[in-house]
């Protein structure tokens, strides 16, 4: 089903009941807003718990039924991505809402809305349904899955909020904790004067205890977050501790695209998608921890680190598409932040191209608890082959991000990583290495 094919809306289609991919798209450019996919799984038109809300800040539903993957951008267009498996949605849920909102303006200025859904096995288009004449709105409810005697379907919904990802969320039973202005302390009431005390006659019958309060109702779960954190050049460091993101583990990640550089000959776009195909990053950590010792953690030499003992941080593999929808992963264990002095987080080329000037690339660390926060590189305009991304830093009372975003250049005959050690200070002994 093409774009020339898209749904109705309120029209629907069956769908089967295997790995589904849903893909919100868009134009990005000048001036156009950030959008996000979201998931809510309702029972009888509600949520469960907060627990049934997938969203960029709680990537995954307990029952394994979605996730969501994250963002991918070529040449401009973008596309936010579900993962949907339909077997695994548990009986009590008959609807899967499909949902988008913006970030920094309103659905009027993005163009080429979409959503699409594909078999994450076969690649083909199931469904597709393109939004059209958005004004205000910043969060729409683009499509659902509904259950109906045991089978799937896709509805084309497009219905539309102005109150943005909060307005939707709330719509639906969620408990949303956004910042709001402290309300006034309330006034003490006087204290009540206690009652003259009767004693009763002795041969008055026993006084009946009073009965035992009743036990405290169970705290409520904390609401759920919607904040993320966009570091800048104007705004480059974050507080974890601040945000509440000292615990857990907290996932880095570097997600990269070539820019669409060549157009019109077929010959020169198979260059592009060829270069796209070789290209190979590598995402590495520098550490140095608070008892002195110091190392990396990188593919290179299968320095992969470990997660539960010292450097507690861990490189999830080594991912050697240049095409992955999920880029490469460093996992760091912040319940070891005391461990920390500080994390420096860098890029390589391996090999694939010969700097980073053609590529986009985003980086995202993605704590268990607080905002994520995320940041793009920009552009690079000088020869080079290793990027400072993110440097970590424990203050002892404060764990602080802060975007580097820094294109080195090596000289001849030293390697990316020696180059990023010398411009950090860190002092280590380098020996050739290779994976």
């Amino acid at each position: 089903m093409g774009a020339d094919m898209s749904m109705p809306k309120g029209s629907n289609v069956p769908v089967p009941t295997t790995g589904l991919r849903v893909e919100l798209g868009w134009q990005a450019g000048p001036g156009v807003p950030d959008a996000d996919a979201s998931a809510l799984l309702l029972a009888s038109g509600k949520v469960r718990s907060d627990g049934d809300f997938v969203f960029y800040n709680q990537a995954n539903h307990s029952s394994g039924a979605v996730r969501h993957e994250g963002k991918q951008n070529a040449g401009g267009q973008v596309n936010d991505t579900l993962f949907v498996d339909l077997a695994r949605v548990e009986p009590a849920i008959e609807t899967v809402v499909l949902a988008a909102s913006s970030d920094g303006g309103t659905f009027g200025q993005v163009p080429g809305l979409y959503i699409r859904v594909v078999d994450a096995q076969q690649g083909t288009e199931i469904a597709r349904f393109d939004s059209e004449g958005a004004s205000v709105e910043t969060a729409f409810v683009l499509g659902e899955f509904y259950r109906r005697q045991g089978a799937w379907k896709f509805r084309a919904v497009g219905q539309g909020y102005s109150s943005g990802l909060a307005g939707l969320a709330t719509d639906f039973g969620i408990s949303v904790d956004e910042p709001q202005q402290a309300a006034p302390a309330p006034v003490a009431p006087p204290a009540p004067v206690a009652p003259p005390v009767t004693v009763p006659p002795v041969t008055a019958a026993p006084v009946t205890p009073p009965p035992a309060p009743p036990a405290p109702p169970a705290p409520p779960t904390a609401p759920v977050r919607l904040t993320k954190v966009t570091l800048t050049k104007e705004a480059p460091s974050v507080s974890l501790t601040k945000q509440g993101g000292t615990s857990g583990v907290m996932r880095v990640n570097l997600n990269w695209q070539v820019r669409k550089q060549f157009s019109g000959w077929q010959a020169k776009l198979g260059r592009a998608v060829a270069m796209h195909a070789d290209l190979d990053l590598d995402l590495c950590a520098l550490y140095e921890l608070s008892d002195g010792s110091k190392g990396v953690v990188q593919a290179l030499g299968n320095a992969f680190g470990a997660l539960h003992q010292p450097p507690f941080i861990h490189l999830d593999g080594d991912d050697r598409t240049g095409a992955s929808t999920s880029g490469e992963n460093l996992s760091i264990n912040l319940d070891h932040t005391r461990n920390f002095r500080r994390i420096l987080i860098f890029v390589t080329i391996y090999e694939g191209a010969r700097s980073f000037a053609d590529l986009d690339a985003t980086v995202t660390l993605q704590p268990l608890h607080g905002a994520p926060v995320d940041f793009s590189l920009g552009e690079c305009t000088v020869p080079s082959t290793v990027c400072a991304l993110a440097l970590i830093t424990n203050t002892g009372s404060d764990l602080v991000v802060q975007r580097e975003a820094r294109f080195l250049v090596p000289d001849r005959g030293v390697s990316p990583q020696r180059t990023v050690d010398y411009a950090y200070g860190w002092g280590m002994n380098w020996t050739p290495g290779r994976k």
